[in-house]
């Protein structure tokens, strides 16, 4: 009898939550991280975010399931924002595609850099260095700047292929 009494006592009170209380805080520490809850610890350092039923984005469809002419539907601009004619957005994208394409270079010429002093120091483990470990922690910031260049030109390469 009480596992039922504390049963309905536990549902009832979780009623008024679920029934329309869609009020979430973002509180910011001392330290400046953010963190959102249902349930302020400190009301003076968090700000309400009022979230109502249904606000949440729907999840899309899967990348490999979307057909390629499926886009999402076009928002229309409204006419006193401000527009660019075609001329100067094509100049605009050209500076764009220039200033990408000049650090691309920039960025490879510093991964072959990286990648010679690596290789450097390799040979200079194969003679000298007996301790493994030792040799692992004097190659590691020469690994991580190799990987560093790896991924920036990756990445300006992508932004590259995603121009028009």
């Amino acid at each position: 009898m009480h596992r039922f009494i504390f049963v309905l006592v536990t549902a009832a009170a979780s009623f008024p939550a679920a029934a329309g209380n869609h009020i979430l805080y973002e509180c910011v520490d001392a330290s400046g991280s953010k963190q959102f809850t249902n349930i302020p610890s400190n009301p003076k350092s968090c700000k309400i975010l009022n979230i109502q039923p249904g606000a949440a984005p729907s999840p899309g469809p899967a990348s490999g399931s979307a057909s390629p002419q499926a886009r999402p539907p076009r928002i229309a601009t409204p006419s006193h924002f401000p527009r660019v004619d075609r001329a100067l957005q094509k100049e605009r994208d050209n500076d764009r595609r220039g200033i990408l394409e000049n650090e691309l270079g920039g960025e490879e010429k510093l991964l072959a850099q990286a990648r010679k002093e690596l290789a450097e120091q390799e040979a200079v483990r194969l003679g000298s260095e007996r301790n493994y470990q030792r040799t692992l922690d004097r190659l590691e910031p020469f690994q991580k700047k190799v990987k560093l260049h790896e991924d920036n030109v990756a990445n300006l390469r992508r932004e590259i292929s995603k121009m028009r």
